[in-house]
């Protein structure tokens, strides 16, 4: 929780803030979200274990370089948590994604997730969906990532060149095979010996974030880890 300053207070009397996810008024100690909204979010404890937790284990075996995964909040669908979820990929609220972002980097610098990474990459997105929504929502968490903790965001070093459906409704095979050289490595010198933290919105089986990894390790960084808005656990 921010610390609350004598001018903080004032300004939120004539210009007031508000939570980006139910867009009521934030009181002067209330940082990214109000206290209803931030109660609702169902948090996953992935950064008290960042090696060995459901995510992290999505990554075992497939992603050789693979250091650490964490995500913010478990997925339900259709439940109420899952609102800011659907708000930042279908209803146009970039600036969600990059306030949730925000509240995804306090943690992970509290808990110490971030040190050592050296460069923030975003999932791109098939510019057949950007153009649609009108931005990349891994890209606007991605920002608010950076926002907190001072690393910086290369949105241009991995480009999606195909885009052969949503992989909402396939099955564990097909979102391997709908992702399979799907994406491709710009300029990715840069990347040697570094340590890159992957962004997604949400992850399900992990195969659109593996496929990413596998062309970012062509660059042969020292390191990827991984990093989420929503991770869905079978098991919960």
């Amino acid at each position: 929780m921010m610390k609350v300053s004598f001018l903080q207070r004032l300004f939120d009397v004539p210009a007031a803030r508000c939570c980006p996810i139910c867009h009521a008024p934030l009181s002067a100690d209330e940082d990214e979200i109000c206290s209803r909204c931030d109660s609702l979010l169902p948090r996953t404890d992935h950064l008290l274990h960042p090696y060995d937790n459901a995510m992290a284990q999505v990554y075992w075996g497939r992603v050789p370089s693979v250091a650490r995964a964490a995500a913010l909040i478990y997925h339900f669908t259709h439940s109420e948590s899952s609102h800011p979820l659907y708000q930042l990929k279908y209803f146009r609220r970039p600036e969600l994604g990059v306030a949730l972002g925000r509240l995804m980097g306090q943690a992970m610098v509290k808990s110490g997730f971030t040190d050592g990474v050296d460069l923030i990459v975003p999932v791109p997105l098939a510019w057949q969906r950007e153009e649609e929504r009108g931005y990349n929502q891994s890209l606007m968490l991605a920002q608010g990532l950076s926002e907190a903790t001072g690393i910086p965001v290369d949105n241009h070093v991995l480009v999606r060149t195909s885009f052969a459906g949503s992989q909402t409704r396939r099955t564990r095979w097909d979102r391997s095979e709908n992702v399979k050289n799907a994406f491709v490595l710009r300029g990715g010198d840069s990347l040697a010996n570094k340590h890159i933290l992957l962004v997604d919105d949400v992850v399900t089986t992990g195969a659109t974030s593996c496929a990413c990894a596998h062309v970012l390790e062509q660059a042969h960084p020292a390191h990827i880890s991984f990093a989420c808005l929503a991770f869905v656990d079978d098991d919960r």
